[in-house]
């Protein structure tokens, strides 16, 4: 049940926006309150008057109303809201969002609000398939928004494919397992690392890796959704910072690692950084020049971020999680490395050349436990961190 949750919903300009109608209905008829925001495209294929009489609450679609702005503002019109719900989220909606446009009210709620944003796509599946859509898609889970959708089928336009919007019932049960799951680590403390180290060699070069920290960023903001009091580590990334967590930066392992204990106790560390095994015994003070010899870098053992946490005696975090990155016989290399490891669980998954893995939207990952290994499907890194953030609401909520 939605009894007193208020959600503010963003109805684009696409043909399926008549669905939006019974979407309206059905949260309303499960306690929910709901107010609109209505494009202009919207406003083609809904009217203002069916959608009023549908939410009880006025219809909003004007940036430069005087009495809206004075009423209800766009910034106390986005935030007053438990939940914010685009739907259907066309490609031009898509990219005005991931990019940061607000040249109209709903573009401008979507900018200044700081509660959590649902999409559910509609569009041409060609449009949907295009490297533009993709990437604003990308961005916007790497951020924080929750997709839902979009269903396979025939459209409007008569092709068949990707990028139907999800039926309203499915719509309606994604707000529910939000509302049911949003806050399920309240009052908990997660710590993750992410992104690669820089071990530097001289003041130029390091050594380094190929990790992007897109798979990390998504933890960090999924148990932050969840309702963890997040702290995310990170190694130098392009990665966006995930909404509702706090960042530290930093370079080398060493560095990792001290973040890491500053920021003890909490109830769960997420080791999804890949941290360089190795690096330069000493660096070199200038830059080290080439002249026809090739020069001996030394190296020393990096210390194990993971080892120490799960072995950090009373400030031992109450669920250690690492993650394997392996090239091959993933299972059969991540089990062994649990147990020397000291953690709970390990997420295992393969970055072998042609997997797509590092730097790559998608992942596939195995979670080894003591009670067995769970072979996940092949899933976006923002659902696998949805997923392994539910997992560890769970896993803190059984009796310790």
């Amino acid at each position: 049940m939605l009894q007193g949750k208020r959600v503010l919903l963003v109805i684009g300009g696409g043909i399926a926006a008549y669905k939006c109608l019974d979407l309206i209905r059905r949260l309303r008829e499960r306690g929910g309150a709901v107010r609109c925001i209505l494009t202009r495209s919207a406003s083609e294929f809904v009217t203002p008057l069916s959608v009023s009489a549908l939410s009880g609450d006025r219809v909003y679609g004007a940036l430069f109303s005087l009495t809206d702005e004075h009423e209800m503002g766009h910034i106390q019109l986005s935030r007053a809201a438990d939940l914010v719900v685009v739907a259907p989220a066309t490609a031009n909606l898509l990219a005005r969002m991931a990019n940061g446009i607000a040249d109209d009210l709903a573009t401008t709620a979507l900018l200044a609000t700081d509660k959590p944003v649902m999409a559910a796509p509609a569009m041409n599946v060609r449009m949907w398939q295009h490297a533009a859509t993709q990437a604003n898609v990308a961005t916007l889970s790497a951020r924080g928004v929750r997709f839902v959708g979009p269903d396979e089928g025939e459209m409007a336009c008569g092709e068949f494919g990707a990028g139907r919007m999800a039926e309203p019932m499915a719509i309606l049960q994604a707000i529910e397992d939000f509302f049911a799951n949003g806050v399920r680590l309240a009052g908990r403390r997660a710590l993750v690392t992410s992104g690669p180290t820089h071990e530097p060699i001289d003041p130029v070069r390091y050594i380094a890796n190929r990790s992007s920290g897109k798979q990390g960023h998504a933890v960090a903001g999924a148990l932050a959704r969840l309702g963890a009091a997040t702290t995310l580590v990170t190694g130098p990334t392009a990665e966006p910072d995930p909404p509702g967590v706090s960042v530290v930066r930093v370079e080398s392992a060493r560095e990792m690692l001290a973040a890491c204990r500053a920021v003890l106790p909490v109830d769960v560390a997420v080791c999804a950084a890949a941290v360089a095994d190795w690096r330069p015994a000493e660096m070199a003070a200038e830059k080290i020049k080439k002249n026809g010899d090739v020069p001996a870098i030394a190296l020393a053992e990096n210390p194990d971020i993971l080892r120490t946490l799960a072995a950090a005696g009373n400030e031992r975090p109450r669920l250690v999680v690492g993650f394997a990155a392996e090239t091959g016989a993933v299972v059969r290399k991540a089990e062994p490395k649990r147990r020397a490891k000291g953690c709970d669980w390990i997420v295992a998954n393969d970055v072998a050349p042609g997997t797509g893995t590092f730097g790559g939207s998608d992942n596939t990952v195995h979670l080894i436990t003591a009670g067995g290994v769970e072979d996940w499907p092949r899933m976006s890194k923002a659902a696998v961190a949805d997923r392994l953030a539910a997992r560890i609401a769970e896993a803190l909520e059984a009796p310790a």
